[in-house]
């Protein structure tokens, strides 16, 4: 299974953070100093140390964290492309804010206790990893499975495992901002008060991209600012066609040569974001392998 196309394309918000935690990590969390940016409840709450809830999810304390939390991170990009880039910034907002909320009450309900008393809790962008686990388990499908010495795993395992590793790095410090970032993500997946539809404001994303145009296009190959200058302009005044529909138009098989698609592909696409008729398409090109028609559409997103 893949992410979609290679590289950042398409998923700026993606590359910032990775980027931006990297960096910030390898510079103060891996040499130590990332206990000065943890959370826990003496600092915040008794201590007033508010600015820790802005800097906790920016740095991982350990390489391995670092290693394993930026490789789920960039593999995540796919629902950046999925979503667009102003509803994944406020995913990853809420997803953030949510789970601090969650840690400090969690923090506060056990202050008492031997549980967690004193605990001061991993740092790094936990909510926005383990909520992104929610959509992955539900919508993203399974394309092949396998078995190594008897036991039975699918292409989705090896995110699993990855996860898990950074679940349990730091035992009950990085468990609970685990548990906070999948109650995190159960919250948007449920579309309550229908935030699943709320858009970080046009107009604040225009002022951020300006902002770190200097950092993204010294990321970017000359070919690729060409592509998504190109993408933008098309989104801009392309009319309402079906592009994917023309596109592929004239190498897909007729319809009625295969047999129709199963019902629960069909919504297995349509939960991901992508339109009905696109699907069906899809899925006709790829004689009704899921995962062929998803790296289908996701490539007519970003060509």
């Amino acid at each position: 299974m893949n992410a979609g196309p290679a590289g950042f394309y398409n998923a700026p918000v993606t590359k910032v953070i990775v980027f931006a935690c990297g960096l910030v990590s390898v510079l103060v969390g891996t040499q130590g100093g990332a206990k000065v940016f943890s959370l826990s409840y003496q600092r915040v709450v008794q201590k007033h140390e508010l600015w820790r809830l802005l800097t906790s999810p920016c740095l991982f304390s350990s390489t391995p964290e670092l290693l394993f939390g930026l490789y789920l991170i960039y593999f995540f990009r796919v629902f950046e492309r999925q979503i667009g880039s102003n509803k994944y910034l406020f995913f990853v907002l809420f997803s953030t804010a949510f789970t601090n909320i969650l840690e400090l009450v969690t923090l506060a309900a056990f202050k008492d206790s031997r549980i967690l008393s004193g605990t001061i809790l991993s740092p790094g962008p936990y909510g926005l990893i383990f909520a992104s686990f929610v959509p992955f388990f539900f919508d993203i499908p399974i394309s092949t499975r396998f078995k190594v010495f008897g036991a039975r795993f699918s292409d989705k395992s090896f995110v699993y495992l990855a996860g898990l590793q950074l679940l349990l790095s730091s035992w009950k410090r990085s468990l609970v901002p685990g548990i906070c970032g999948v109650i995190a993500g159960l919250i948007y997946k449920s579309n309550v008060l229908g935030i699943r539809r709320v858009k970080f404001p046009e107009q604040l994303a225009a002022a951020t991209a300006r902002l770190f145009a200097p950092f993204m296009s010294g990321m970017s190959s000359p070919s690729t600012n060409t592509r998504v200058n190109a993408s933008r302009e098309a989104t801009v005044t392309a009319p309402p066609a079906r592009p994917f529909e023309n596109r592929f138009a004239a190498t897909a098989p007729p319809l009625s040569s295969l047999l129709p698609p199963p019902e629960e592909s069909v919504s297995t696409l349509v939960a991901m974001g992508f339109e009905r008729e696109d699907a069906l398409q899809a899925l006709a090109m790829a004689r009704n392998d899921v995962a062929t028609a998803t790296n289908l559409l996701l490539e007519s997103q970003v060509q």
